[in-house]
């Protein structure tokens, strides 16, 4: 059994895109090949080989391995027992993050999963969501969650590791941040405690690909969100400012004329006169 489901645009933090379960006949191989999105498998039963980044592993029940994007990777079933797995493939802007928290990479792709009947439960589980409508993503959301949560609590005892990015994944995590979290008192320091890197590194990062600051990025974005309340709702300057992620409306007054070539109270005036 192998569903694969739709891109969705609403789950960019983490979204499943296939998931499934199987009976491997002897000497079954898959690859080697590449993907475009992480897959992790369960072994339940039965052995197998799993190549990666020139390394190779004999596994059988209770273990895992994890295949990234853009890695070759390679894997067959055991000729006398062939292995029975279930796996999901994901991606999305937290990925990385969450497989460094259980300590997986292409380095280090395989870990324990010696409780095969969580797996299997939550792949059942999955498959139980099918009659779902408007509710369905994100159940399926939940039980990718409840997977990776598994993965991270066994390998706990692991040190985290940062797992290597693209440019664009950090610049996209980023933009993702400011965007859902500038109403907040959100600074380029927690954004770069959130990703993982040092502050400098990121902000220079930031700066090839986007032609500004993160800081500077921010403040545009607030700017942008105080436009559309002050054409869109008939709040008070203060509620805007707040709503926007400044507690004092002069300081957010300021930054406003300073960007915009005028006052929050003018530049709504002016839209005004202009209808």
């Amino acid at each position: 059994m192998i569903e694969f489901l739709p891109p969705n645009l609403h789950q960019l933090d983490l979204h499943l895109v296939q998931f499934g379960m199987e009976q491997c006949p002897p000497n079954h191989t898959v690859g080697p090949g590449v993907r475009d999105y992480y897959k992790i498998h369960c072994v339940l039963e039965g052995e197998g080989d799993f190549e990666i980044a020139g390394n190779a592993y004999h596994l059988g029940p209770g273990q895992g391995f994890l295949i990234s994007p853009g890695t070759v990777s390679r894997y067959a079933a055991d000729e006398v027992r062939p292995w029975r797995y279930c796996w999901i493939g994901f991606d999305g802007i937290k990925a990385a993050t969450l497989l460094g928290q259980a300590g997986l990479s292409n380095e280090r792709p395989v870990f324990r999963a010696e409780d095969a009947a969580f797996y299997e439960g939550l792949i059942q589980r999955m498959e139980s969501t099918s009659y779902m409508k408007a509710g369905r993503v994100m159940r399926l959301t939940g039980l990718l969650y409840e997977w990776l949560s598994g993965i991270i609590e066994t390998g706990s005892t692991v040190p985290a590791i940062l797992v290597p990015q693209s440019r664009e994944r950090y610049i996209a995590q980023v933009v993702h941040l400011i965007e859902a979290n500038y109403a907040s008192h959100l600074t380029v320091e927690d954004i770069a405690r959130s990703i993982g890197l040092q502050r400098s590194y990121l902000n220079a990062l930031f700066h090839d690909e986007m032609g500004s600051s993160i800081q500077a990025h921010l403040i545009a974005y607030r700017m942008r969100r105080a436009c559309d309340l002050l054409v869109s709702t008939k709040l008070a300057v203060g509620d805007i400012a707040r709503s926007v992620g400044y507690d004092d409306p002069l300081v957010f007054s300021k930054m406003f004329r300073k960007t915009m070539g005028e006052s929050p109270t003018a530049y709504r005036a002016g839209l005004i006169i202009e209808e």
